[in-house]
């Protein structure tokens, strides 16, 4: 992605944490690959420019998790937004393969229809999810505590810095 070595950086070192952490939960392999994916792409094109055909890699793998994303969520709508993510990665690195250019930061190259449809959804997924983090009283009795890696809130605070990540990804597009 192009921009700010800085913010480039910034950017890999939220998704990759993130990656991480989904990782260790081990609740979700798809939101580990998100983030992990988030991360190599967002590493400043000034440091490393990946080859052409990274890009299409980059496209399959995200196509795959895009089919499971698919298959999944016939068990439950939640894999819907892992749906919307996978395809937005498959577009982004299919834009970034059909355009030489745009590696080397000269320029927007993406459908300005279908970035502005993915950015809306992830502005208002990041919205949405950034106000079911504001806490709340807790119940009396509500039972035991739960372990580090098993807290809601923490989960959520990754896909909000996903989307947070997406969503800056998808506006250097």
């Amino acid at each position: 992605m192009h921009g700010p070595a800085s913010s480039g950086w910034l950017l890999v070192a939220l998704c990759a944490v993130t990656g991480g952490y989904c990782l260790v939960r081990m609740r979700s392999g798809g939101e580990a690959l998100m983030g992990f994916g988030m991360a190599a792409m967002a590493v400043p094109a000034a440091v490393f420019t990946p080859p052409s055909w990274a890009w299409l890699a980059y496209a399959s793998v995200f196509g795959a998790a895009a089919v499971h994303a698919l298959w999944a969520a016939r068990a439950g709508a939640r894999h819907l937004h892992h749906l919307a993510g996978a395809a937005a990665m498959v577009y982004m690195s299919v834009v970034m393969a059909g355009s030489p250019a745009h590696a080397h930061g000269q320029g927007g190259s993406g459908v300005p229809l279908l970035t502005g449809a993915l950015l809306l959804y992830f502005a208002g997924y990041v919205l949405l999810t950034g106000v079911r983090l504001v806490p709340v009283p807790a119940v009396a009795g509500s039972g035991g505590t739960a372990g580090w890696g098993d807290r809601p809130e923490l989960a959520r605070a990754c896909r909000l810095s996903m989307g947070i990540a997406m969503v800056a990804m998808l506006l250097t597009l």
